[in-house]
């Protein structure tokens, strides 16, 4: 009876072990993806600030290596920040990216981390070299904040959380973000249809070259989501440039130039972290001075913006779209401040303030 109780209790707390080992995981792309336990050497490709948002204060402690281009050189304002706020930042080895075709397989498998996180257009650029990275036992998990759904936005967070050991703070990010998008979106039921339309550029290359556009994905899918009338729709697939003369055409009433901190990129339009209102509003400027544009509905009702291009795709995207709905939707939106709520954000999951500009209308003499 004794030997039968000890075989049912070592039986019983190997079962309970195995439970709290493993953890399987089905992420964005319908892959199934086990870990023996939390992971906790990681190599990090992309979603950096919802890695630190759903990971908490030790995120960085668990990273051995991360694509540093697409974040340092993407956005070199809110990276400076990062790593005056986490100076272990500086010191983690760099392993590429996908997107200028210098993602390294060897180095990551070099780093011996026990999970690589991908973006799902990084895996997809990627291809072969998930398997090489595969074949050399370490787990491959995808996460997509670029498209811009509810559904993917906290699929991927509550994935992030379970492989990170953090759950319970992805399940509250998870449950914030839809909220705020439910609220925006009985917001917009409540409104009514709106007719405006609207047109995205990525305002990089100053005004003198047409910058992309956004079709069905990122400030695209956004766009429709809120029931906007986004005039890149059917004419390019994500993204790419509309012709100047198809823009003047469409008459857009509203027209968010997104712009970034872009080094050594003269004539963008500067907004983000360390932005400087003044600044913004005469690359903004320029960019009115294009041919045609004076007669554009949006210019003549004052119905152009900047708008943070990092705060696509992120976490705290809802926070742009709630801007963006307060343009399509004044009076339904008029007690919500974007603003305000994007240094909330920061202030409550982030080690680093919102300092700059994200969301800015565009005034004549800046008035």
């Amino acid at each position: 009876m004794k030997r039968l109780l000890i075989s049912t209790t070592v039986a019983l707390m190997a079962l309970a072990t195995q439970a709290l080992a493993d953890i399987t995981v089905t992420d964005v792309k319908g892959r199934t993806v086990t870990l023996a336990k939390p992971a906790e050497r990681v190599v990090l490709g992309f979603y950096y600030e919802d890695f630190l948002a759903v990971v908490g204060p030790d995120a960085l402690d668990k990273v051995v290596a991360l694509s540093l281009s697409t974040w340092k050189d993407w956005r070199p304002n809110q990276f400076s920040a990062y790593e005056k706020a986490l100076p272990k930042l500086a010191a983690i080895p760099d392993v590429g990216n996908t997107e200028d075709g210098t993602f390294s397989v060897e180095k990551v498998i070099a780093a011996r981390p026990d999970l690589v996180i991908l973006a799902a257009w990084s895996y997809d650029a990627l291809g072969e070299g998930v398997q090489q990275i595969e074949a050399a036992g370490i787990p491959v998990v995808t996460l997509d904040y670029n498209a811009q759904t509810v559904a993917k936005h906290v699929l991927s967070t509550e994935v992030l959380g379970k492989v990170m050991g953090s759950s319970e703070r992805a399940e509250k990010l998870a449950r914030n973000y839809e909220a705020a998008i439910a609220d925006i979106d009985a917001r917009i039921k409540a409104a009514g249809p709106t007719t405006r339309k609207v047109y995205v550029e990525l305002a990089q290359k100053g005004p003198g070259e047409v910058g992309n556009s956004y079709g069905d994905s990122m400030w695209g899918a956004l766009i429709d989501k809120l029931g906007g009338h986004n005039i890149a729709k059917g004419q390019i697939g994500n993204w790419g440039p509309l012709s100047p003369e198809y823009v003047l055409a469409q008459q857009p009433n509203l027209v968010f130039l997104a712009g970034s901190e872009w080094l050594n990129k003269p004539q963008s339009v500067q907004v983000g972290f360390g932005a400087d209102a003044k600044l913004t509003r005469e690359r903004m400027g320029a960019y009115l001075g294009r041919p045609g544009w004076a007669d554009l509905a949006a210019v003549k009702e004052g119905g152009v913006h900047a708008i943070y291009h990092g705060g696509s795709r992120t976490l705290s995207d809802y926070v742009y779209a709630q801007y963006i709905a307060k343009q399509l939707y004044p009076e339904a939106f008029k007690d919500v401040d974007p603003a305000q709520n994007i240094r909330d954000y920061y202030e409550a999951w982030l080690p680093i303030k919102a300092d700059g500009v994200f969301v800015l209308p565009y005034q004549v003499n800046g008035q």
